[in-house]
């Protein structure tokens, strides 16, 4: 298989339809799940929520494979905790290179794929209560520049360079904003940071 290629990552199981996928993560503990969205018995969007709604998998990352780069069905399930997401014609190389990023909770997508995502779908209404910005008082003032600069999809390292911070210091503030909003990774941050209004749909990336 493609990902047991890769000398640092192992494949530890393999599942046929949604709900072995939420039972083999909860016996497997596997850093990082593989998630097709439409899948038997329970799709892929339901196993998510299923998945990060655990407690006792916290630390189990969720990446999804869309048929399309932008799925109808991404953005929820970036709501409901996914990490990030992939097309399947996604180059080998480039999946590999995903896992690994998504195990460490670096970065939820390339820019583009930010951009593209959140122009889509974080122009439309969203049900529920909407979130007002005042969930972003909890930050500081350097703590809400970054959350805006990692919703336009810069990496710790660009954020760093365009501060003029180390990058184990961007990697700092992000982590600290992720706990005071109570997120669970970057994925989030990005999707709360739009549905705030700290960032807009269409707000071209900084140079």
């Amino acid at each position: 298989m493609l990902v047991s290629s890769a000398p640092d990552l192992q494949v530890v199981a393999e599942a046929s339809n949604g709900r072995d996928a939420v039972e083999l993560a909860r016996s497997e503990r596997a850093d990082v799940v593989l998630m097709d969205i439409r899948m038997p018995e329970v799709d892929g969007l339901a196993a998510t929520r299923m998945i990060t709604a655990d407690e006792a998998l916290a630390g189990v990352k969720v990446l999804i494979l869309t048929t399309f780069e932008v799925d109808e069905y991404v953005f929820d399930a970036i709501r409901a905790g996914a990490s990030g997401f992939l097309g399947k014609s996604v180059e080998p190389a480039e999946l590999i290179d995903a896992i690994r990023v998504v195990a460490r909770g670096d970065a939820l997508l390339s820019p583009k794929a930010v951009r593209g995502l959140m122009n889509r779908f974080l122009s439309e209404p969203s049900p529920g209560n909407p979130i007002g910005p005042s969930v972003l008082d909890a930050l500081t003032d350097r703590e809400r520049e970054i959350v805006g600069l990692v919703a336009l999809g810069l990496s710790n390292d660009e954020i760093a360079e365009r501060l003029v911070l180390s990058p184990s210091t961007a990697k700092t503030h992000v982590n600290r904003a992720m706990v005071k909003l109570n997120c669970r990774d970057r994925a989030q941050l990005v999707v709360l940071a739009y549905q705030t209004g700290l960032v807009r749909p269409g707000q071209p990336q900084p140079r």
